[in-house]
């Protein structure tokens, strides 16, 4: 995060619909944090940060959200971003997903599910860690794979088998600072821990897909696969 240990954080809210914006602001209020609301791209780029999450509507008045993300990340690589669109299609989600984001919120949506994603997003606010989720989590597992418990054990070899290369792949485009590399390394890391249920490894790789140059998270991501490449020896 980018605010001091025990300071409230701070989010910069993209959303042209004022209505819309309105209500999300006031549900973010909540966290508790300070919100920033920007009506478009060039506010949401004159904003004064730093910025502890981005909270990024996908279509803008003046460009996309995942242009915006774009120049953002140009002078804060450390932020969370999240986006939020009515289009629900899987299409949509995987191209945000692509382009940067950590989540892709659906609205309408209540104000506790937007509270959840950004506790989530933000270290320290009291939303899920990953050291508050164990390294297999099998019911998500079983019904990703309609209940089929040898299923299961076969994709998880695979996925085991992988891992190393995939590792090794992350690993080397931190180093060289790739993060164009790292996030298509991550995208496709996340879809193989949700199949398996390596629930750890998919929050932790859900968060350096949010911010590539963390160093922390690059060894958290480390420690992680080493865990389960252990213990599957």
């Amino acid at each position: 995060m980018n605010s001091a240990p025990g300071t409230m954080p701070s989010i910069l809210l993209v959303e042209d619909d004022r209505i819309s914006a309105a209500f999300l602001s006031a549900a973010l209020a909540t966290l508790p944090a300070r919100v920033h609301v920007a009506e478009d791209c060039a506010q949401a780029l004159a904003a004064s940060g730093p910025f502890d999450a981005w909270l990024i509507d996908a279509n803008l008045p003046d460009g996309s959200g995942a242009w915006l993300l774009q120049h953002l990340r140009e002078t804060d690589a450390a932020a969370s971003a999240l986006a939020h669109t009515a289009d629900a299609t899987a299409a949509t989600r995987d191209a945000l997903l692509q382009a940067g984001f950590a989540e892709v919120l659906v609205k309408p949506l209540s104000a506790q599910a937007l509270v959840r994603a950004l506790r989530a997003a933000l270290r320290g606010t009291g939303g899920p860690t990953h050291e508050d989720v164990t390294d297999w989590d099998d019911r998500a597992a079983l019904k990703a794979l309609a209940g089929n418990a040898e299923h299961v054990a076969s994709v998880r070899q695979l996925f085991l088998s992988e891992l190393p290369t995939t590792r090794s792949a992350c690993l080397a485009a931190f180093d060289r600072g790739d993060p164009t590399a790292l996030r298509a390394q991550l995208h496709r890391l996340q879809a193989s821990c949700g199949f398996t249920g390596a629930a750890a490894l998919a929050a932790i790789a859900s968060r350096w897909h949010a911010a590539p140059a963390d160093p922390d998270l690059r060894e958290a991501f480390a420690t992680a696969c080493a865990r389960l490449l252990t213990a599957a020896s």
